[in-house]
């Protein structure tokens, strides 16, 4: 972001308060109906991409706002205004599709100028090229050759589906930022100001920062707790990450898996109920369900996620025999208690999650109990300058999102527009010859791909657009096969060679950042299974069962522990390499979908911790 002049950052300031207020008005009082409130929202936006945002990297430290971007920032509003002065109009002919006239035409062809070069400052120049991509197809898709040729559709047209209709930059994704992520920013930036942010960390600190690895313990907990509210992995490692790093390093963790720790439990947070950034709100917009029925078939997967990651770091604790702080140094679990008042915002906006509310009155709910709950603590007591910094703190952070969310509509309308998502299928089906769990593994890696050099709500737009119609095809449920993308959209933050998560963490540890993304790899494999587990086993993900949802349940317990004693070696004493592959194994049979494997390998999971657990431990005792 730009550091900006005094007077240019009290302009920005208010600008950035009206929008947030105007975004928490529609929250509770409703909003516009969906393809006004999405130009409103874009609109809205753009300048604060193009004054925030420098043209040139190398430019952010400049106070100065060049003229250029101040023209930027003015002319990008024009096609939205048009909208909002024209909008009776635009609806009326949705319906009878009169002809595009020369000033959409040529509005519709700035629309995707300006989105381009914002989604170049803001998201990076990735995304940007990936929807030049498929906005050029869309006009010369039919001189492409091969399979890749596509239908011949006139400028008129194409200018229609991305400007003037609700789907292509004003369609869901964007939808979903105008309303649902805007406010949860928001929220976001009241549990900051009042508190409750540091209440997770004091929380994290007082229950885990004394047992053995100590450190890394709070680095998991805290990242949890912080990124099932912020969404993003990156921001979440530089969060937390600065406080925990230096921690673990300090009680003698090396620094690659101090890093490695910090990163997955940050990346992991995307998948932490009850936010888990805009691509679970998207999800649930694509499904055509309650946000609740997401966060619920969240959790499970979830927490076997958390569950594995501290169950190696207590092993690899273990196995170097590192220690914990000591409670001098960490806050009194009795003052902690004391304070637990403070997740009333969090615990009130679940519950109204999962009783029916819409996201956006939730969160402004939670809002509201974010402010009453800093009140009794006069250190982060929020008087009214501290509720218009909440605000401006929040939604400052929308342009990322906004201009990711409007730039991947292009491609979702292009996909529809131009029937590319059916060769997509024809694709995957003719490289899986018809079997489904080559076509999961096609679509896992073309999520990856698309992570690596996107932010996870681009890259899942992307791959759900693309990869989900050809797993529906082979009869995956909907709800599998969008949480499968989401996923692998995300773990993409750990995966080398581009392990974004990974490499923010080296830098804040002064680690090798390839030997940081390995490490960080093995830590977060169980990621890496549960996807395939759960898209054959709906007992991991929804409501399929008390005896569906227990079986599941015991199998992915069984599968913690396995690949945890796979990935770090150690039971009660290090095992043999030969040892660690049948662990190995075995965790694979804990999640295989027919019962009978699975209660095998929880069986052979107890067994042989207990067994190759007490020989270990007692040949260590003999020879010590």
């Amino acid at each position: 972001m730009r550091a900006t002049g005094s007077l240019v950052k009290r302009i920005v300031y208010v600008y950035i308060l009206c929008v947030g207020l105007f975004h928490l008005y529609t929250s509770v009082f409703g909003s516009f109906e969906a393809y006004l409130q999405r130009s409103l929202h874009l609109s809205m936006v753009f300048p604060m991409a193009f004054i925030l945002y420098p043209m040139r990297g190398a430019d952010k430290d400049s106070v100065n706002v060049p003229w250029y971007d101040w023209i930027l920032a003015i002319a990008s509003t024009l096609p939205g205004l048009y909208i909002i002065l024209n909008y009776e109009e635009i609806t009326f002919r949705m319906v009878q599709v009169d002809d595009v006239t020369m000033v959409q035409q040529v509005l519709g062809m700035a629309l995707v100028f300006f989105l381009l070069e914002a989604t170049r400052r803001v998201v990076g120049m990735p995304l940007a090229i990936i929807v030049g991509f498929f906005a050029g197809y869309m006009w010369f898709g039919n001189f492409m050759p091969g399979i890749l040729k596509g239908l011949p559709f006139s400028f008129a047209e194409v200018i229609e589906q991305i400007y003037l209709t609700d789907e292509g930059v004003f369609s869901i994704p964007l939808g979903v930022s105008a309303t649902f992520v805007m406010v949860f920013l928001i929220f976001g930036g009241f549990l900051e100001k009042s508190g409750v942010g540091q209440y997770f960390m004091d929380f994290a600190q007082a229950f885990t920062g004394t047992s053995p690895g100590g450190p890394a313990k709070i680095s998991v907990v805290s990242s949890a707790l912080f990124g099932s509210i912020s969404g993003a992995a990156v921001a979440n490692v530089y969060g937390t990450g600065t406080f925990t790093i230096p921690l673990m390093k300090r009680i003698g963790y090396p620094p690659y898996f101090a890093a490695a720790v910090e990163s997955v439990a940050s990346t992991g947070g995307q998948i932490m109920p009850p936010i888990m950034g805009a691509g679970a709100f998207i999800m649930a917009s694509f499904l055509g369900v309650p946000f609740g029925d997401i966060i619920i078939a969240a959790i499970v997967p979830a927490i076997l996620y958390y569950g594995a990651v501290l169950l190696m770091v207590h092993l690899g604790a273990l196995k170097n025999n590192l220690q914990g702080l000591s409670e001098e140094d960490l806050p009194s679990k009795k003052r902690v208690l004391k304070q637990s008042y403070k997740l009333l915002p969090i615990v009130g906006l679940v519950y109204m999650l999962l009783s029916g509310f819409s996201p956006m009155l939730a969160a402004a709910i939670g809002i509201l109990g974010a402010w009453l709950v800093s009140l009794p603590d006069p250190e982060h007591r929020m008087g009214p300058r501290k509720i218009l910094d909440a605000i401006v703190s929040g939604s400052r952070n929308v342009p990322v999102v906004a201009i990711a969310c409007a730039a991947a509509g292009i491609v979702v309308g292009s996909v529809s527009l131009t029937g590319f998502g059916f060769k997509f299928v024809g694709l995957v089906f003719s490289l899986a010859q018809g079997v489904p769990f080559v076509a999961l593994f096609l679509i896992a890696v073309v999520s990856l791909i698309l992570g690596m050099g996107l932010p996870t709500t681009s890259a899942y737009i992307l791959g759900a657009a693309l990869g989900v119609p050809a797993l529906a095809e082979l009869g995956f449920e909907p709800l599998a096969a969008h949480m499968f993308v989401f996923y692998f959209a995300i773990v993409s933050n750990i995966t080398p060679p581009v392990a974004l998560a990974a490499y923010a963490a080296s830098s804040l540890a002064q680690s090798d950042p390839n030997k940081t993304a390995i490490q960080a790899l093995k830590l977060g494999i169980l990621a890496f299974m549960v996807p395939f587990a759960f898209c054959y086993d709906l007992g991991l993900l929804s409501n399929a069962g008390l005896v569906d949802n227990t079986l599941a349940v015991i199998g992915g317990i069984g599968a913690l522990f396995a690949m945890g004693f796979a990935m770090l070696g150690f039971i009660r004493a290090p095992i043999p390499v030969w040892q660690r592959y049948i662990f190995g194994i075995i965790a694979i049979a804990c999640l295989w979908p027919l019962v009978i494997v699975k209660l095998a390998g929880v069986a052979a999971t107890i067994a042989a911790a207990m067994i190759w657990g007490r020989k270990l431990s007692g040949d260590r005792a003999v020879s010590a």
